[in-house]
């Protein structure tokens, strides 16, 4: 889409996150780049764009899920959307569609591995065909996580000429909530799972989104141990199901660049000691996203936001025993303000900085579509930082 009237327009910039975006955008890039507002209502797309602070001249394009023509005509006019309009299972395929059809690129916050499922099987030959770039899980789930492990993998070969067989990723430490997103796409997901029994399956299944490929057992994750090469107690991690299934894609999409035994898995880890431990319990028997999840629409306030962070290690041994780490650390709480950052910059690393002879069309992750530059880009512009620990 080189003769598009933009470079990227967000879809559903009138929601709690899609308006967080329209902000990060208007205030880190202003006129620099060429942008848009889309939504169902013109009005509030109007009083949205007139709250945050955005020029008065920013293009507004009204569209909607259940017309399919309003999401074409999008489509035709920019080089990339970004959308943020979920549960994607709900609302989702017919953009992809519109996207793959126009050749234009496609971000999505999506953590719905049974429609990713299904997405991967339906367009990655279409998406081959026309050029599009569509890429899934470009917020909290699933990029410091899928571009953690891409990021110590090219490390560790080019200190040692081959990659590390197994890496665990262990959430250090974080403040800040999930979205209300993520709340509703799980339970759309549960719903859809009792119509067809097989979704449970692919949930359970680590290997689900790699076409024709199944890989060496996996740590399931699921309770609470204690880890002796880390000297820690470790819990559940509640994204750990969609992010490992996107590291696996990742390796499968790069031709098995970690090797086809490679073992990942993740998970909260809560420091050791009697404290430690009681720490890992407690994450362990939360059900606040079960018993009283966040609503689609709202989230958190703008201090909550500020103050919110993440660190996220990344760490593996040799054959020879020698360790390597990295981490990925974010300066706003996951959910929704380094979410927001993240979208935008894999939006914007597709149209500015990866051609389509690096990553021509088809159904992606993070890290095989964009890698080093949107690591750059993250760590420039969106307040993330990767740095090799040892």
């Amino acid at each position: 889409m080189s003769n598009a009237d933009f470079d990227v327009v967000i879809y559903g910039a009138t929601g709690f996150t899609g308006r967080l975006v329209a902000e990060y955008l208007a205030s880190e890039y202003g006129k620099d780049i060429a942008w848009a507002m889309a939504g169902r209502s013109e009005d509030k797309l109007k009083r949205v764009r007139d709250e945050i602070g955005a020029p008065s001249d920013t293009p507004l394009i009204v569209a909607d899920a259940s017309d399919p023509a309003s999401l074409k005509t999008m489509a035709e006019r920019t080089r990339a959307v970004i959308t943020t309009v979920g549960p994607y299972q709900l609302y989702g395929e017919a953009l992809v569609k519109a996207c793959v059809e126009t050749g234009t690129d496609y971000v999505d916050l999506s953590g719905e591995p049974a429609w990713m499922h299904d997405i991967i099987a339906e367009y990655s030959d279409k998406a081959k065909q026309s050029g599009a770039r569509i890429v899934h899980s470009c917020g909290f789930d699933s990029v410091p996580f899928d571009l953690g492990v891409y990021f110590l993998q090219q490390h560790v070969k080019e200190t040692t000429g081959k990659p590390l067989a197994r890496i665990k990723g262990r959430v250090r430490a974080m403040k800040g909530t999930f979205s209300g997103g993520t709340a509703a796409s799980f339970a759309e997901t549960m719903k859809r799972a009792a119509k067809q029994p097989q979704i449970i399956d692919w949930l359970k299944d680590p290997f689900s989104l790699c076409q024709d490929f199944e890989g060496p057992k996996q740590p399931h994750g699921a309770k609470v141990i204690f880890e002796e090469d880390l000297n820690a107690w470790s819990a559940p991690f509640v994204m750990a199901t969609i992010n490992t299934k996107n590291v696996h894609r990742s390796n499968a999409l790069m031709g098995h660049a970690y090797g086809e035994d490679f073992v990942y898995d993740e998970m909260f880890m809560t420091g050791p000691g009697e404290k430690g431990e009681q720490f890992a319990h407690a994450i362990a028997n939360d059900r606040s996203m079960q018993d009283n999840p966040p609503k689609p629409g709202e989230g958190p306030s703008k201090e909550e936001r500020e103050t919110g962070f993440y660190d996220v290690m990344f760490t593996g041994e040799t054959s020879d025993g020698q360790r390597f780490t990295a981490s990925v650390k974010g300066d706003k709480d996951p959910g929704y303000g380094s979410t927001s950052k993240m979208i935008a910059e894999c939006a914007l690393a597709l149209v500015k900085d990866v051609s389509r002879d690096e990553t021509p069309g088809g159904v992606y992750t993070t890290a095989p579509a964009m890698g080093d530059a949107l690591i750059k880009r993250l760590s420039d512009h969106a307040g993330l930082t990767f740095v090799i620990e040892g």
